[in-house]
């Protein structure tokens, strides 16, 4: 049985990161297509960076990813505070909220918001985007905080009032720094979703703004360019870099 996973989890992987290497090979061939490798080129590291729109998409992009994470990271842990405040009925209601947002589709999520912003008059821009990925990355937040603030023993947090503590120093000194690690991995899958939506983006991007997934679609709709592989290939390890960061920081969190 035991080999068995191993053989099943090895599959897993392979399936998943088998495309992936296959793209990243396949950003520097000389040949200029996916059919045969011919030879080892930066041509297209090259025509990527001197691709001036879509360079400025991409800076969009993780601009708009930072940003949405950190708001969303700021309104979810004080909506998960404000959840575990509440009697265990309450709490199930807005969990149940919360998570309905979660597993709704993104399809129905971005056709709701072009309703929404349609009706208000609200002109469909970079505001609009970005107030749609805070708005889908809140429920990942909380979800991610919710578990350890159950966790956590109330008696730290009494303690810090008989010591004569505020409110607010017993937030910021007490329970915030308890939150830490739940916070940044928050912050990170909120980032992450942000980055890589499309479904929600492509029905509330307007003609002056858009996103690098949204982009990727329509160019590869006029065939698959090297240059967008070259451009995968250093997102992915920019997520790679954002794991292992992700990792270290958790890690020295734990050893405090």
């Amino acid at each position: 049985m035991k080999n068995f996973s191993k053989i099943y989890l090895i599959f897993v992987f392979l399936v998943l990161y088998l495309p992936i290497f296959y793209l990243i090979f396949y950003s520097f061939n000389a040949g200029g297509n996916m059919n045969s490798f011919t030879g080892f080129t930066l041509q297209h590291y090259h025509d990527l960076f001197s691709d001036t729109r879509l360079i400025i998409i991409v800076l969009q992009t993780f601009f708009l990813a930072f940003l949405s994470a950190t708001l969303s990271t700021i309104i979810g842990v004080f909506g998960a505070l404000y959840i575990d405040s509440l009697k265990r009925k309450r709490q199930n209601t807005l969990l149940g909220l919360n998570n309905i947002l979660m597993v709704s589709p993104d399809v129905m999520i971005g056709a709701s918001f072009l309703i929404l912003f349609t009706m208000i008059g609200f002109k469909l821009s970079f505001v609009s985007v970005l107030l749609s990925h805070i708005a889908f990355s809140i429920p990942i937040v909380v979800l991610m905080v919710l578990p350890s603030l159950k966790e956590m023993d109330n008696s730290l947090v009494d303690a810090a009032y008989d010591l004569g503590a505020t409110p607010f120093q017993a937030l910021t000194e007490v329970t915030l720094p308890y939150l830490t690690s739940s916070i940044i991995a928050g912050f990170f899958m909120a980032f992450t979703y942000s980055l890589d939506d499309f479904a929600v983006t492509f029905f509330i991007t307007g003609n002056g703004f858009t996103t690098l997934s949204v982009e990727i679609y329509s160019r590869a709709r006029q065939g698959i360019s090297l240059e967008i592989n070259a451009l995968s290939t250093l997102v992915f390890l920019f997520s790679v870099i954002l794991v292992i960061g992700y990792y270290f920081i958790s890690k020295e969190k734990k050893d405090a």
